[in-house]
């Protein structure tokens, strides 16, 4: 079935290649240097093992990312023009990044050859895990036959229920981007205190911090279970998934951890997917980062009639 709209995501929707594959989502990947002079596009030129490996061999290297040109935006944009497809373009927080300037540079450039073809770029307020929970939502609107015109709509009121929950193994990135001082990362280095950060609304919020890795785990879960109590819905009402940096089982013992707690609350077990943190977000965070991306469900009381 030929789609009413296609969907074009920075490579901040830190999904899977083969998830992007059986979406139909094509992804305008970020570049990342780790010398300020060759950027390579992440998980295309560059794997995130290396660029995860490279992080652990050399810590005192911060890596920097570089947003995707309007040249890259307009290939992807110009696959679905071709083929007569309206475009639904969802980008990074515009607070975190300046990619959306890039993709509506694009939208710009493409207007001339294709003057019929609708482009919404979107500011998603999103970033890594929560923006991939947001692609998936809008991909079900595609599926379901909505057009551009009538998706839009439902997706802008969907922003405000995305939340990212995520901890650091250490506060030695996020001090170097600028988010907090140098004497407060010591002191939290010294006292082995670990932040619990939540991204909403495309900004950064501290929601406390615990002392060791494993609590700061555990206190991920605490956010998650609050969220969703908070919002009077159950699991099943949302799109959750765990994400990692570099430590893939920590991933799974979060997830064991998180289905657990989440069946005591709601006697429900959800099978949460596990997705790598992709470089966009881990030159921030770190290569130790682990968290949730969550966003509920497309409400079918306010989708409107196809």
């Amino acid at each position: 079935m030929k789609h009413r709209f296609g969907i074009v995501s920075d490579g901040s929707c830190d999904l899977p290649d083969e998830i992007t594959a059986e979406y139909n989502i094509s992804i305008v990947h970020f570049l990342v240097s780790f010398d300020d002079n060759t950027y390579k596009k992440e998980g295309v030129e560059i794997s995130l093992d290396d660029f995860y490996k490279r992080m652990l061999t050399d810590p005192d290297t911060f890596p920097k990312t570089a947003a995707p040109s309007p040249e890259d935006f307009l290939r992807e944009f110009t696959k679905y023009a071709a083929a007569g497809q309206d475009i639904l373009c969802i980008c990074i927080s515009t607070k975190l990044s300046s990619a959306m300037q890039s993709a509506k540079i694009a939208k710009d450039m493409l207007h001339d050859k294709y003057p019929d073809v609708k482009i919404y770029v979107m500011d998603s307020l999103c970033a890594t895990l929560m923006q991939s929970a947001f692609v998936l939502e809008a991909c079900s609107l595609r599926d379901k036959g909505y057009t551009l015109e009538q998706a839009v709509p439902v997706l802008k009121e969907l922003r405000s229920t995305a939340r990212i929950f995520f901890t650091v193994g250490n506060l030695d990135y996020i001090e170097h981007g600028g988010r907090i001082g140098k004497m407060t990362s010591l002191a939290g280095s010294l006292l082995n205190i670990k932040p619990l950060i939540t991204l909403q609304d495309g900004e950064i919020h501290s929601s406390g911090i615990r002392r060791g890795r494993r609590r700061s785990v555990d206190g991920l879960v605490d956010l998650l279970v609050a969220y969703l109590k908070e919002n009077n819905c159950t699991p099943a009402d949302c799109r959750i998934l765990v994400g990692y940096g570099s430590n893939y089982e920590e991933a799974f013992r979060l997830r064991e951890l998180t289905d657990e707690r989440l069946h005591d609350e709601w006697g429900i077990s959800t099978g949460i997917p596990i997705c790598r943190i992709g470089a966009t977000i881990g030159v921030h965070a770190g290569p130790t980062s682990i968290g949730y991306g969550v966003v509920r469900h497309i409400n079918p009381e306010i989708m409107p009639t196809v």
